[in-house]
């Protein structure tokens, strides 16, 4: 009787566990029982739709066509933050912000990889009618994403530039002593958050559910589910990458464009000694770091010198 007992509750027990890590399908925008469709959006080649929100002059008279890549938890509205209407109208800026896949309004994508928010970017813009090449901008999480658009998309930039990139501690290129220095730095929580995302990633919507480690509050930004936006962020972001940023080659050899990066120094999410390290092994990144800074890069001046580096070439 007691070895009965025990096979029901381990085979319960598994059973439980199995169905505590299995993330629930997400809630599609515009389907039965998903949130409204409010936004503009283009459909993409494989079904998905990405909702975009226009900033700054009108396409047809702008000068400069800006891609912009929002963070984690953040959505096609944070774009307004680093696009000040004064400068948007003085250089000629058209600036197109999206909601990435399982973001906002933007249909979740199961089959995300590192490359595919590269190519929803390049197909957003043909869409949109950006032209052969365009500029990218993105802040944190958006900002890695800028690697992968250097690494499969570098014929169509106009130029790129990364603000308070989220850095990998696992890319090959790091030394061992820089990564676990700047791995220690992190808060406890966000150690176990990008380990369990590195080691163990079909533990991700686990750990980051549960109610005792974690908000359950539904928002905006991922009210179609956790799972396809920030788990899936966490995955991909801090899991094996299929190329390390730190060993990429100049994608502009003949200076038709420019890469910057910008990182301020106390920076308490992604710690500046790891952009350090990337901007020494890349020369030809214009490295930008900001005394006395954090995460959050986008209070005063600090845009409007973003932009013209990027656009003009002021240091």
């Amino acid at each position: 009787m007691f070895k009965t007992i025990t096979v029901i509750l381990l085979v319960g027990l598994v059973a439980w566990a199995y169905q505590a890590i299995q993330p629930p399908p997400p809630k599609i925008c515009g389907t039965p029982g998903g949130p409204p469709v409010t936004a503009p959006r283009v459909q993409l080649k494989d079904g998905r739709y990405l909702a975009y929100e226009e900033h700054g002059v009108p396409k047809g008279e702008a000068k400069y066509k800006v891609v912009f890549v929002h963070g984690f938890y953040c959505c096609r509205h944070d774009a307004s933050f680093f696009l000040p209407e004064k400068t948007a109208e003085e250089l000629g800026i058209y600036l197109v912000s999206f909601d990435r896949a399982g973001y906002g309004e933007s249909t979740p994508n199961p089959k995300r990889t590192l490359k595919s928010t590269a190519l929803d970017i390049e197909e957003l813009a043909d869409q949109l009618g950006l032209g052969s090449k365009f500029h990218v901008i993105g802040f944190s999480m958006g900002g890695q994403v800028i690697w992968t658009c250097l690494k499969y998309i570098p014929h169509r930039l106009a130029g790129a530039t990364l603000v308070a990139p989220v850095a990998n501690y696992w890319w090959p290129g790091f030394p061992h002593n820089v990564s676990k220095e700047a791995y220690n730095q992190q808060l406890l929580r966000d150690r176990f958050a990008v380990g369990i995302a590195h080691y163990f990633p079909w533990l991700t919507y686990w750990w980051n559910t549960q109610k005792w480690l974690a908000s359950s509050a539904v928002e905006y930004i991922t009210h179609q589910g956790e799972y396809h936006s920030l788990h899936s962020d966490l995955n991909i972001g801090f899991g094996k990458w299929e190329f390390d940023p730190t060993d990429l080659e100049n994608p502009f050899p003949n200076n038709e464009a420019s890469v910057h990066l910008w990182h301020g120094d106390d920076d308490l999410l992604v710690p500046a000694m790891l952009q350090r390290y990337i901007a020494g092994k890349l020369p030809w990144v214009n490295y930008h770091e900001l005394k006395g800074a954090g995460h959050l890069l986008y209070y005063e001046g600090v845009p409007d010198a973003i932009l013209k580096a990027a656009l003009l070439g002021e240091k």
